[in-house]
This record gives structure tokens, sequence and C-alpha cells, in this order.
């Protein structure tokens, strides 16, 4: 089992930035992609951004150029830099993990963005 926390969300102007971070603990070496996923009022789940162990990178085309996805693998910590932040930025941000093996993934309780105009 892999137990994820979040941290950083909170209320920001437009233009405005925000660091989310989550830590990841109990069965962390099965971890092989963390990420970041986004949901808003009304709409589905959707991927913001995700790395992989080795760090290979994969970002929605909403996030390119503003949001920067990093990880530290010695910390279990997968972090996601939030810059030049929009109103249509606002959701609750969740940290997701995926394991090298066939288990459902891992999601986290979820923490609040909002960006206000």
């Amino acid at each position: 089992q892999v137990q994820l926390v979040e941290s950083g969300g909170g209320l920001v102007q437009a233009g405005g930035s925000l660091r989310l971070s989550c830590v990841a603990s109990g069965n962390t070496a099965t971890i092989n992609t963390m990420g970041w996923y986004r949901q808003a009022p009304g709409k589905q789940r959707e991927l913001v951004a995700s790395i992989t162990r080795r760090g290979t990178i994969n970002y929605a085309d909403s996030a390119k150029g503003r949001f920067t996805i990093s990880r530290d693998n010695g910390k279990n910590t997968v972090y996601l830099q939030m810059n030049s932040l929009k109103p249509e930025d606002t959701a609750v941000y969740y940290c997701n993990a995926e394991s090298y093996y066939s288990v459902p993934p891992y999601w986290g309780q979820g923490t609040q963005v909002t960006v206000s105009s």
C-alpha cells in the first residue's frame, strides 16, 4: 500500500504562482509514475502532468509552458510548480501514483486551488 499526502493549495490571484507537494509513504519502492490530476466542478478529472521514476515527463497542453513537475525520489516527493495561473486552473488537484505492478493507482485526498480574476 502507498499513501499520498498533498499540500500547497490555496487562493491566488490570476497571474500568481503556487507550488504543490505530494509526499508518498508506505511501499514506495513499487511506484513508477507520479503525477498530478485536477477536477473542476462539473468536469471530469484530467491529467495535468506526470513524471516517471527515471524522469520522463508528460504535460497536458493546458500546463505546457506554465507548470513544471519535478520529483525527488530520495524524499518520495513530487512537486508541481504552477506559474501564470488562470481562473480556469481552479480545481481540486490530486496526487497520483502508479505502481510497476498491475494494481489500481493510488490517490491523495486532494488540495483545492482557487484562482481569482
